[in-house]
């Protein structure tokens, strides 16, 4: 029996700087609240692709009971060379509760002291770009004042 790759090996992709807008309160299921953040823009660079972030999207976010915050964005990238990619992420974003506090008033903290893991996938009709449909990609998060900062790797 041939068995597969034990190990996982990373290859930077890029990183994603997004602008998010005011978060409304959208109710939510019982025991957590859910919050909607409009992705006003942003930008995205790496050593295959460079772009912007097109404003419009959203991060729909599940706060639990527990305090740790449940993403579900999506947004539309705009490369350098002139084309369109869907961006879809889940993740979460977990820390001590005054560390979530800080963060909900918008106050930068020590990226060490909690947990911001996401998992993008990429949809796109550009030829140059097509191979981002067949990729799985991981990446790690900071919450800063005006957005978050994602550092996203291909899994090779």
């Amino acid at each position: 029996m041939i068995s597969p790759s034990t190990s996982l090996q990373l290859r930077p992709l890029l990183v994603l700087n997004v602008t998010v807008g005011t978060l409304v309160d959208a109710g939510g299921p019982p025991g957590a609240r859910r919050r909607i953040g409009s992705i006003d823009g942003g930008t995205f660079g790496g050593d295959r692709l460079n772009g912007t972030v097109v404003p419009g999207g959203a991060d729909w976010q599940t706060v639990r009971g527990d305090g740790a915050v449940l993403l579900d964005a999506r947004a539309l990238l705009h490369s350098d060379d002139g084309a369109t990619i869907a961006i879809t992420y889940t993740g979460i974003r977990h820390g001590s509760a005054d560390v979530m506090a800080r963060l909900g008033r918008g106050e930068e903290v020590d990226p060490a002291s909690y947990y911001f893991r996401i998992v993008p996938r990429f949809d796109t009709s550009a030829a140059r770009y097509e191979w981002l449909n067949r990729i799985v990609a991981v990446g790690t998060g900071v919450r800063l004042p005006q957005g978050p900062v994602y550092w996203i790797s291909e899994i090779v």
